[in-house]
């Protein structure tokens, strides 16, 4: 969508003698006070020309260039806000918050909430993986982690405007040129078109000296599909990158010196490094211009250019990009391990490991791979001011770190075999397909599948953009299958009004009456029903349905916009019909009272695991249920242990459970982001459920009203799902006991096949094995004394073929046995074939001395023969093999052919 003319003749450009051109490198308009200016003044259409000579009046290190940002806005009536959370748990459609405006999308940009003030500003950490892979090549330019400053105001239909384009781009000009003492000339504002998160408008992009520090948004538009309809708002969306103004101020060799300081100096004297500053700060002049499948060739000649050595500039640059982008990384991690994501191979956890992975292989450029857990605890204490989160969160992101370095440890350690295998006896270069399968299925960068690729004789081309690439895989939302029978649902019910949940009004409401709305292909729509709608991990209520004197089952309850239906097997239905609803009142409690368990373990776990344990799924059943938790770590005994006995501590304790619908904002600055502990919950209201001082979350289930209610919680079992989630099993109330009792009669049915006591069971068990044990050695020891003699026996009566001895033997012993004899066979003597027969077990094992196997006979071809002649098949090695599935009464009527195959292999 092309800008419109005069979109941007703002009163401000006009008093101030700004004049619109088209810059011809780029081919985009912008507004600037220099007449003779040739181009838009942002990289690549000019080179930078701040570094070694900033245009502000002052340096600002970043913290103090964040405050200068927020204190400007704060002292022309925006309130300040506390960021939001980098994980963005609150919306469905992202992973990350990738901008400021992504805290109030959709609820405020449609209008539907209010903002938390109007105007406000706030400096918010953001992360973006498009362009990971320039992370550190590009000085710093571009950054998987950064804080987008962002001043915004909200504009309401019928209300008075709190302010629009002009006074925006008049609040960015002034702090820019008035407080920071940027010269006006050399700033300008560049038209474009910016669209994120579902909305879009005209933006205005802030440069100076080559550096775009800025995007003004004028946020007038919702992206529908591939149109873009008008917003019922108005919004300013600011985004001043922060990290780009500081280091504007700073004028430093990359925006990396300007925001890490002494961390990059620790990092650089753990390595050995003291780069030519002069040199990095002439490369970064055009470091934007890098395009990574020219990399080296442009890079040598920016080199030759400015008087240096390509190669060594190469080998200086690959080191100190490689530490430039291991500090991103890391910071990018600690920012999200702090919110309680695990690192794993979906979702989330996927992108950390990623950052884990890429950092380590980053920081082995310079040597210093070992020194990546101080780095990330360095970058802990580092930010923990400014963000007290992550010095809270400092010992579970550092075992967590710990764990997922052990964890790329064992993964490097079988890595080198697993590529030789799947690399097989190819030639040529290694497929990118195959590159990207390598780091998806079993967690191996390109660099590790190159160093053993080499040795084989394999190339290893990465594309410049592998891991954007595989970034980009993985963060795209995955689009839900449409159920046509849903769809059609939703088609016939849209015009209808919303079901009275009486469910929610009264949990414990058995009956009521109803008036049948409608029926809807053979479901009732009630305009009240207390039937609970299958969600939120819990299963519909079951029941009855009473109508002219006939009693009918309700089967199963299904929510469509606000709209309930009850499917029931019988047709006939009238609307306008009144109806009785009962419902299956023990199977409704037992899934109250598993609901409310669910969410007193999540409390449990958080407070044995630590605060990174969160909700990953969860299934409410009857006598059975489930919470997925993720977890970096197998659950321990002990832990297991300390969870279910948290959990009855609050049962006891009879803590009071509070279930009530809140506006959203309200609740999120009540409760936090731990709401949405089992996902995001759409609406401008959502239903809070608290247990006192234990849980709160959003949940749409039904709960008791206090947890002494739940009886008794029994932990069944746990598993590991999937790499960094556990779950817990468990049963609540009646069958928690059923489950007590069923294992309590285990163990006394054991205590009396043992002959003991109950308490004395561990003692029992722990003899019997060891009798066990030493009959096993002695049962072992006369086998192989049998075997022994069976083989001398053997070797008495085979007969010679041309002068090697043959054994054909046949017994009802395990087929482990005659592999015992063959091998007693082998002690006595080299000039031997044995062919034997399990008749028990169906199955033929072939033996071949040394001294046969040297004469040319072939034990797996023997094998081979011999099913031939008997049936069944088989294979192995020269020295010995198996086959199966044979007729023993051919099999000992087969010494001939035998004797044949064997006389046929001999030479």
């Amino acid at each position: 969508m092309q800008v419109p003319p005069d979109e941007f003749r703002l009163p401000f450009f006009h008093e101030n003698g700004f004049v619109r051109k088209l810059c011809p490198s780029c081919g985009n308009y912008y507004w600037t006070l220099d007449s003779d200016a040739e181009n838009c003044g942002d990289a690549p259409c000019v080179d930078y020309s701040f570094i070694g000579r900033s245009p502000v009046k002052r340096r600002y290190t970043f913290p103090e260039m964040r405050e200068k940002f927020l204190s400007f806005f704060e002292e022309r009536s925006h309130k300040r806000i506390a960021p939001y959370p980098v994980v963005a748990r609150w919306r469905d459609d992202l992973m990350f918050t990738i901008a400021s405006i992504i805290d109030f999308q959709p609820y405020v940009t449609e209008g539907i909430l209010p903002p938390p003030a109007n105007p406000l500003v706030v400096s918010q950490p953001c992360l973006r993986f498009e362009d990971i892979d320039l992370v550190g090549v590009t000085a710093g330019r571009h950054m998987s982690i950064f804080e987008m400053g962002g001043h915004h105001a909200f504009n309401y239909q019928g209300q008075r405007e709190v302010y629009w384009k002009d006074e925006t781009v008049r609040y960015h000009h002034e702090l820019l040129t008035r407080d920071l003492g940027v010269p006006e000339e050399t700033v300008t504002y560049k038209e474009g078109l910016w669209s994120g998160g579902g909305n879009a408008g005209y933006d205005l992009e802030g440069s100076v000296n080559g550096l775009e520090i800025s995007t003004l948004v004028f946020m007038m538009f919702r992206v529908v599909g591939d149109r873009m309809e008008p917003m019922p708002v108005r919004v300013v969306d600011t985004g001043y990158g922060m990290e780009r103004w500081a280091w504007l101020s700073q004028g430093t060799p990359s925006a990396i010196h300007a925001i890490y300081g002494p961390l990059l100096k620790k990092t650089f004297a753990w390595a050995g490094l003291k780069p030519d500053e002069t040199l990095l700060a002439k490369m970064a002049e055009r470091s934007y211009l890098i395009d990574m499948n020219n990399k080296v060739e442009e890079r040598a000649r920016r080199a030759k250019e400015i008087g240096y050595n390509p190669d060594e500039v190469e080998v200086v640059l690959n080191q100190v990009e490689g530490i430039y982008a291991a500090l991103d990384h890391t910071k990018a991690m600690v920012f999200i391990l702090s919110e309680g994501i695990v690192p794993s191979n979906v979702k989330e956890g996927y992108l950390v490991r990623m950052l884990f992975r890429r950092g380590y292989r980053l920081l082995r450029r310079a040597g210093i791979e070992g020194r990546l857990p101080d780095l990330v605890d360095a970058q802990i204490g580092y930010w923990g001011g400014d963000f007290p989160q992550l010095r809270e969160m400092r010992d579970e992101i550092m075992e967590m770190v710990a764990v997922e370095g052990e964890k790329y440890r064992e993964t490097l350690s079988r890595g080198s075999d697993l590529v030789r295998r799947s690399l097989g006896k190819g030639s040529g270069s290694v497929p990118v397909d195959q590159l990207v399968d390598f780091y998806d299925s079993h967690g191996l960068t390109p660099e590790d599948v190159g160093e053993v690729a080499s040795e084989m004789g394999r190339e290893v081309k990465v594309p410049s953009d592998f891991y954007t690439l595989v970034s980009r895989k993985h963060m795209k939302a995955q689009p839900k299958a449409e159920d046509p029978t849903q769809a059609k649902l939703a088609h016939r019910v849209e015009k209808m009004e919303k079901t009275r949940r009486l469910f929610y009004e009264d949990p414990y409401l058995r009956e009521f009456d109803a008036v049948i709305v409608e029926v809807v292909d053979g479901r009732l729509v009630l305009d009240q029903t207390a039937f609970y709608a299958e969600g939120g991990g819990q299963i519909s209520d079951l029941g009855k349905i009473t109508s002219g004197g006939k009693t009918y089952d309700v089967e199963d309850v299904q929510s469509i916009e606000g709209v309930l239906l009850h499917r029931v097997k019988q047709r006939g239905f009238k609307r306008g019909a009144k109806v009785h609803g009962v419902i299956d009142w023990e199977r409704r409690s037992a899934l109250m009272r598993a609901h409310t368990a669910t969410h007193i373990i999540i409390g449990s776990a958080r407070r044995v695991l630590g605060e990174h344990a969160w909700q990953a799924g969860a299934s409410k059943g009857v006598e059975r249920s489930r919470i997925d938790i993720s977890h970096y770590a197998r659950l321990m005994r002990e832990q297991v242990e300390e969870i279910e006995q948290l959990a009855n501590m609050v049962i006891r304790e009879g803590r009071p459970v509070t279930c009530r619908f809140m506006q959203r904002d309200q609740a999120e600055a009540m409760y936090g982001f731990r709401l949405y502990q089992g996902g995001a919950v759409p609406g401008k209201e959502i239903r809070v459920v608290e247990i006192g001082g234990w849980d709160v979350e959003a949940c749409g289930g039904t709960h008791l009203s206090n947890t002494s209610e739940a009886g008794l919680i029994k932990i069944v079992a746990t598993e590991r799902v999937q790499d960094g989630v556990e779950r817990i099993t468990f049963s609540v109330g009646p069958y928690a006991l059923e489950e007590v009792q069923r294992r309590e009669a285990l163990l006394q049915d054991a205590a009396e096949l043992l002959g003991s006591p109950i308490d004395k069971i561990k003692e029992s068990i722990a003899n019997s094995l060891a009798s066990v044990k030493q009959l096993r050695d002695q049962l072992e020891a006369l086998r192989l004394a049998a075997s022994r003699e069976k083989a001398a026996q053997l070797l008495r009566e085979a007969e010679e073929v041309k002068g090697v001895k043959l054994v054909v033997y046949s017994d009802k012993a395990a087929t482990d046995y005659l592999i015992e004899v063959g091998n007693a066979l082998s002690e006595a003597s080299g000039l031997f074939v044995a062919a034997m027969f399990s008749e028990t077990e169906g199955r033929i094992a072939v033996k071949v001395g040394d001294g046969a196997l040297k004469r040319g006979v072939h034990a797996g071809r023997l094998v081979q023969e011999i099913a031939k002649v008997i049936g069944g098949g088989g294979g192995g090695q020269p020295y010995f093999a198996q086959g199966g599935g044979g007729d023993p009464g051919k099999f000992k009527a087969s010494r001939k052919s035998i004797r044949d195959a064997v006389a046929a292999q001999l030479r």
